[in-house]
Order: C-alpha cells, then structure tokens, then sequence
C-alpha cells in the first residue's frame, strides 16, 4: 500500500489536554489593534526621561524574547510533537507569539519617536546579558538531540525570563498610569499562562517516561541551567532598574516568577520568594480578570468572547 497522508480530526483526540488548550487560546483570542494606546500620552508626557527610558527598553526586550519564540521556538517545539493535535496547538502559540512581538511595536509608535525606536532596536540587539539570554535559549531550541531540554527552556523563557520586563507596566498600572499599555501586556500574560503550563505538561509526560538516573540527570541540568539564567537575570535587572531603584523589588518577582516556572515542570520550587514577598501592587496586576472597558469605545483583556480565565495548574488534572 502506498504511504498516506491524514487530515486531522478533532473528533478523535489521543489527548484531551490538546483539545482544551485549544479551545482556551482560541477563546482568548485578541490583536494589538484593538486597544487604545494612545489613551496613556498623557501618563507618558508625565514621565521623566529615566523612567520613559526603563519602559522603552524593557518592552526593546521583551520584543526580543517574542520575536525567538516566534522565529525559533515554537519551530524547534514542532519537530517533537506526538499528535496531530499538539502540532495545531503550537501553530496557534506560534501565531501569537508573532502577535505579542508586533504589539511591543505598537506601544512604540505610540509613545516613542523615530529615533527613539531606533535606540531602543539597536540597544536589544547589542546588549551584553538580554543577547546571553536568547543566544542561551536559542541555541537549546536548535539542538535537536534534546527535545525535552528544548521545552525546559521554553518554560523558562515563558514563565521566568518575561517577568523582569513585565514588572514595569504591572507597577504603572498599580499606581493608575499606563493603563492600556498595561492592559497589552495582562493579554500577554493570560497567553503566556496557557503556554507555559501546556508546554510543562507535554515535559512532564516526557520526563516521566525516563528511567530514574536519566530523571536525576535532567533535573540536575535543569537547576543548573536555572541558576545560569538567573545569575545573567540579575546583571540585566540592575543594568535596568539600578537607575529608577526598584531592583530588588524587581528580583523577588523573577525568583517567584522561577518557582513557578519549576512547577510549570513538575518540579519543586528552588527559591524562598512567595507571592507574599512580591509587591502586592504588581502582584494584583497579575490578575488577568476582565478590565472593565466598553466595548464600543476601547477594548479590554476580555473583549472577544469575554468571560476567559488565565489557565491553572489544575486545569490538567484529568
């Protein structure tokens, strides 16, 4: 018989995980274009130049980290797929990864000039720890000999290495400036929830079919590899944050940012830093609930279909 090939049918699903992530992305579908930017030049008018310069290049950063998951990462992901289905749910990741990337360029049109943008462009490409960072996890996505160390560090770059950027317009949000810049960025986070969480899952099930020592090799390359990403972590926040002093702040959020991430993975947490410990302003901003916008005039994080919730740990317990 000659070799086939087969559509895939949605109406026979070997993982029902496959099914339901997809049904949350698509739900939760949203474009840049929708939210009203310039709304907050008032706020950004307000600002001084050190502070307009702290949220131009961590948004230059996060544009970076965007752009190698959609370039590079959900690529890489897509050649170790067990189903038909998991391959459509990372098309759909990919996808958005390209959105989130394009929406950091939209905050700059807003709010930067020209120039500006071309400073904050040359300085993510050229910046000694943001490159060490994606150099780092670009290179795991190319090395085809370990796919579960390919997931790994798309977990960590999801749900650890965003979140020195993203401090910044959860603060200003905090303190009732920047709103829909903010409200970007909290569409962000509802994505990034469901993908970390769906790529830890697909590790684990990965990771639970090793054999003991094979799982105690793994995970001992995984906290060191963590420890290596936060040691670079923390060169980048002071390089950043140093100048507005909020660093510390800023570091407490990325470690417990880093558990979550090692929970994402069915690992236990590595750092002391618990949700108490972050600043409750910022915290609060994680909340990715509905903002209250009408819809006619601007449009919040649950315009589409509304009534969306970002995905829980116990969402895979089937």
């Amino acid at each position: 018989m000659t070799e086939s090939y087969h559509a895939i049918n949605w109406n026979a699903v070997d993982d029902q995980i496959d099914k339901a992530t997809w049904e949350k992305l698509t739900e939760q579908f949203w474009l840049d274009t929708r939210i009203p930017l310039s709304n907050d030049l008032d706020d950004w008018r307000g600002l001084d130049d050190t502070h307009k310069w702290v949220v131009g290049h961590v948004f230059g950063g996060l544009t970076l980290l965007d752009t190698l998951q959609s370039q590079d990462g959900m690529a890489s992901l897509r050649k170790d797929t067990q189903t038909q289905h998991e391959m459509a749910v990372l098309n759909n990741i990919q996808f958005m990864e390209s959105v989130h990337a394009k929406s950091y360029s939209s905050i700059f049109t807003t709010l930067n000039t020209p120039d500006e943008i071309d400073e904050i462009f040359n300085w993510s490409d050229t910046e000694e720890f943001l490159q060490n960072k994606a150099l780092r996890i670009r290179d795991l996505y190319h090395d085809d000999n370990h796919p579960l160390k390919k997931k790994i560090a798309n977990v960590f770059l999801e749900t650890f290495l965003f979140y020195s950027g993203f401090f910044t317009p959860l603060y200003y949000l905090g303190h009732n400036k920047l709103a829909n810049v903010a409200e970007i960025i909290k569409l962000i986070l509802r994505d990034e929830s469901v993908h970390g969480t769906y790529i830890g899952y697909k590790f684990q099930i990965g990771y639970n079919q090793l054999g003991e020592n094979e799982q105690q090799d793994l995970k001992d390359w995984m906290f060191n590899f963590l420890y290596e990403l936060y040691e670079n972590e923390e060169k980048y926040t002071h390089l950043v944050y140093d100048q507005v002093g909020w660093t510390d702040e800023v570091l407490t959020f990325i470690r417990y940012n880093a558990n979550k991430a090692l929970m994402n993975l069915g690992q236990d947490p590595l750092f002391p830093d618990t949700a108490d410990d972050v600043n409750p302003i910022v915290m609060n901003g994680i909340s990715t609930t509905t903002a209250n916008h009408d819809f006619f005039s601007q449009v919040g994080n649950g315009y589409l279909l509304g009534n969306v919730e970002a995905m829980q740990d116990g969402d895979y317990d089937i």
